[in-house]
């Protein structure tokens, strides 16, 4: 359980023009990879590294994917697809992937209702109905998962009938930020759970002479950082469109250990250059997979 917050008194947003901070883009993506860290490309699943409780599906038999990974706290899907898959990514290569990020990085639990939407996204002749649908509802899974990972404290409360209940409740101190464009498909998600929390707003695009991230523009609430930080970005390609964000939300006296980064899927790399960054973030996500959706933000917002 993450520590006690206060809550602030409510006070206005804020606007702040950000100059740029840039970090070098890493080495060439593959050919397959395309538009890192915006919305993404195409492909099946290869592999998931299940770190929350749950069941994992899996396409490789038990013993298979027992002696590939020789982990007992981490539950594998590893599947080899032809096509898109990448040459020379391998079960064995996403175990150690595990092994080198350890908990920080959170899968929900696999099963066949999130590898059908998984599935929708991905499939480049889904309708745009069919796609915002099942991201919508993916996002939501994400989002009460997120939400999960919060404080809570304990409670009393008197049923109609009279009766004392022990629950628990949300402590206070908590808001959400979204990475324009494509984090903000997943703001109403967030809205839908909790009515009435701040949501903040960074924009970070790719400087067209330099190739690098730059921040262009942040507004945050005022007392950011006395707040828990759920970060929304769906797709993560390189990861630095988020390591900008992170260096921003730091900028602003925000901690990474308090920083709950949101997102949908994410290649190895881009999770792994966001660890080595930030050691102390939290990733939660539904897929670690080398080729990434990259034209989520574009179909969901019909820009295609």
């Amino acid at each position: 359980m993450a520590t006690e917050l206060q809550r602030p008194d409510s006070m206005p947003c804020h606007n702040q023009q950000v100059n740029s901070a840039s970090t070098p883009c890493p080495e060439p993506l593959r050919p397959s990879d395309q538009n890192p860290d915006h919305a993404e490309g195409n492909s099946a699943s290869v592999a998931k590294l299940t770190l929350l409780t749950g069941h994992a599906h899996s396409s490789v038999p038990a013993e298979q994917a027992s002696q590939a990974c020789g982990s007992a706290n981490l539950n594998s899907e590893c599947n080899s697809d032809s096509g898109d898959t990448p040459q020379g990514d391998s079960l064995l290569g996403d175990c150690e992937l595990s092994r080198q990020i350890g908990a920080q990085l959170k899968l929900l639990p696999m099963n066949d209702q999130i590898r059908e939407l998984q599935t929708i996204i991905r499939d480049k002749t889904a309708s745009r109905g069919d796609f915002m649908f099942s991201a919508d509802r993916l996002i939501r899974l994400v989002v009460e998962e997120g939400l999960n990972q919060l404080p809570y404290k304990e409670c009393m409360v008197t049923t109609p009938t009279g009766y004392k209940y022990e629950g628990v409740k949300f402590e206070k101190g908590n808001c959400g930020v979204s990475i324009m464009r494509s984090g903000e498909a997943m703001e109403q998600g967030l809205r839908d759970c909790c009515r009435s929390i701040r949501i903040g707003k960074i924009l970070i695009q790719s400087d067209e002479e330099t190739q690098r991230a730059k921040v262009y523009y942040a507004k945050f609430p005022p007392d950011i950082y006395r707040r828990k930080v759920l970060l929304m970005y769906p797709i993560l390609s390189t990861g630095n469109t988020v390591i900008e964000a992170v260096k921003v939300l730091i900028e602003h006296g925000v901690q990474p250990s308090v920083i709950i980064l949101l997102s949908l899927f994410s290649t190895p790399h881009g999770a792994k250059s966001i660890i080595q960054e930030f050691p102390e973030i939290t990733i939660l996500t539904t897929e670690v997979h080398p080729v990434a959706p990259t034209h989520f933000g574009q179909k969901y917002f019909g820009t295609d």
